[in-house]
């Protein structure tokens, strides 16, 4: 790094850990345990949904969701998502992170309770409705990538950088625990209080009429938390690196992250005006060129992750089910199936879901990123291949068991591995007036991958069976480990390392310091010396070399380097002198 760094941003780099990192986690955190217990709660009701509002008089088997209903309800929050992120991102960068994030929030908890009171006169109107809150939490959700992610990476000190962004995005798991948790309790409370026989038994009477609230308090439930955090988001500072790098306010960065670090920092507005040079845009040839790989990396491993990931984990139920770990759907109620469903959930990410990511927080910046991510890939691809393959085998009564055991292990390995690294690194490795728009690129890939895997794995699952399915998804794993060896290390590293800014202004600060060495040996030459000749340049060689001490000095803010051209004969030619400057600069003097 070099020594002309900003002081506000070296203070960052090499703070200890202190209470406003914890604090940073939880209100960023908080938001992603939203986020988590909003996209992957409607997976536990939408059994009951089908039994409320798409029952068949006659039929042996309960309602359920059409499939291109089921798709719409599964899907439609990814969409939403996709959008936001891409939206959030651009206006991260624009606005800043801190006025953007309240908005995001907001947004969450009007749309987890709207969800909850989706109205309607028939099963029809009720979707749609649903389909519409849902299509804006996700547009909420959405914002909150890239925004948390940025923020957490420009608070962070280098040493430890990754763990608290990891940490964020740690959260995630409790949010999946919490929507299974919740969805016990609720589903407990009701079947005791309104008990019902099961389907098989009384087909009506096996959806009991207060079996509509269950799913709709599940899904509001999802307000409570980020609710309590919008206060504490309003209350934190803007990022120094935005107020500085890109909103070029170096006394606000200083005095806010003098409140934040308890310490005292000069503004330094004369070292940030040199950030101003070479600001190439993010459809620039210069950012293809610096970053067009990393962009590449980040955005191809977020797709095939999420393809696989989001697939497993919406469709859990339906692999349950198929294996017999759930039993059969007409031998329980419409509550008890949600009860069922969830305590299925519950154990997966009790067992690896959440441990799969504290992994990653533990070991993220012993290992380093591009370790973690190649390691889980290759460990979801190895598993993956290990359930497939011997499919027939897994469904036996006597080794369901044994399924449940390795299918969790794919899902560890996808938490410990590329479900928090695709996430971390695009918040460390492009520039600060870019940061946000770029990980909300690479996430709206990933999230085009998690539509890709809702929508296309609920059609392969009943076109070409769960067997090939769960092939075709060791595929795109392996293809994932692939791709990720386009993704740069980043631990240790600050952020302006890895963005390239620091070679910016290092590069910038040599020229300035060359071209302020040309001037002051120019002052030197005689008045009638002309420099655009041979002879001049030699003059003025001669009478620079007795006054080198003085010009040239580090000491006097000198570039000795300068001097070489006065000694280099190649460049003594009629046509240049290394002391004949540009029109716009020879004025100067």
């Amino acid at each position: 790094m070099p020594n002309d760094q900003l002081q506000v941003l070296n203070a960052l780099d090499v703070a200890k850990t202190q209470w406003y990192h914890f604090t940073a986690i939880i209100i960023a955190g908080m938001g992603f345990f939203t986020d988590a217990y909003d996209l992957f709660c409607i997976s536990l009701v939408t059994k009951i949904l089908g039994r409320i509002y798409y029952h068949k008089d006659g039929s042996d088997h309960p309602g359920s969701l059409p499939s291109n209903v089921a798709a719409a309800v599964n899907g439609v929050a990814f969409c939403g998502t996709l959008a936001g992120q891409l939206f959030f991102g651009w206006l991260g960068d624009k606005m800043g992170r801190k006025k953007v994030y309240g908005m995001t929030l907001m947004l969450m908890v009007i749309c987890s309770v709207g969800s909850g009171l989706s109205l309607g006169k028939d099963s029809t109107a009720v979707m749609a409705t649903l389909c519409f809150f849902r299509f804006w939490l996700g547009f909420g959700i959405g914002g909150d990538y890239p925004l948390s992610a940025t923020i957490m990476s420009e608070y962070a000190n280098k040493k430890t950088r990754g763990a608290f962004i990891a940490a964020v995005f740690a959260m995630q798991g409790f949010g999946i625990l919490a929507g299974g948790m919740v969805a016990i309790v609720v589903s407990a409370i009701f079947d005791h209080r309104f008990p019902a026989p099961a389907y098989e038994v009384d087909p009506i009477l096996s959806t009991p009429p207060e079996s509509d609230f269950v799913w709709r308090i599940i899904l509001m439930f999802g307000a409570l938390p980020a609710l309590l955090t919008y206060y504490w988001r309003m209350k934190m500072p803007e990022t120094a690196r935005f107020t500085a790098l890109v909103a070029k306010n170096a006394k606000q960065a200083a005095a806010d992250m003098s409140k934040v670090l308890q310490v005292e920092l000069e503004s330094e507005q004369e070292k940030l005006d040199q950030h101003t040079r070479n600001e190439y845009g993010l459809f620039s040839s210069e950012f293809l060129q610096r970053h067009g790989l990393h962009m590449l990396g980040t955005t191809s491993t977020w797709f095939l992750l999420d393809i696989a990931f989001y697939s497993q984990n919406l469709f859990q139920k339906d692999i349950f089910s198929a294996i017999g770990w759930i039993p059969n759907a007409k031998t329980m109620n419409a509550v008890g199936e949600v009860f069922k469903i969830s305590r299925a959930q519950t154990l997966i990410a009790l067992c690896s879901t959440v441990p799969g990511y504290w992994f990653t927080v533990a070991f993220i910046d012993k290992m380093g990123r591009f370790k973690i991510q190649l390691m889980g890939f290759f460990f979801m691809t190895v598993f993956m291949f290990a359930l497939a393959i011997p499919y027939n085998h897994w469904t036996l009564p006597d080794n369901r068991i044994g399924f449940v055991v390795m299918y969790s292990f794919t899902f560890f390995f996808a938490n410990f591995g590329p479900n928090a690294t695709t996430f971390v690194v695009p918040a460390e490795i492009f520039p600060a007036r870019l940061r946000s728009t770029c990980h909300g690129i690479s996430a709206a890939w990933g999230k085009l991958g998690a539509i890709v895997g809702s929508f296309g794995f609920l059609y392969a699952a009943k076109f070409i069976g769960v067997k090939k399915t769960l092939i075709s998804l060791g595929v795109v794993n392996f293809a994932g480990l692939l791709f990720t060896f386009l993704v740069p290390e980043t631990k240790g590293k600050s952020l302006e390392e890895m963005s390239g800014e620091a070679e910016i202004e290092s590069e910038s600060v040599q020229q300035e310091t060359s071209l302020q060495s040309i001037l002051r040996i120019r002052s030197l030459a005689p008045p009638d010396t002309d420099l655009n000749t041979p002879i001049g340049n030699l003059k003025l060689a001669l009478r620079t070399a007795s006054n080198v001490s003085t010009v040239d000095s580090p000491k006097n803010g000198g570039n000795p380097a300068s001097i070489m051209y006065i000694i280099t004969p190649a460049l003594h030619t009629s046509t240049f002198s290394p002391y004949s400057l540009p029109a716009s600069t020879s004025g100067a003097t």
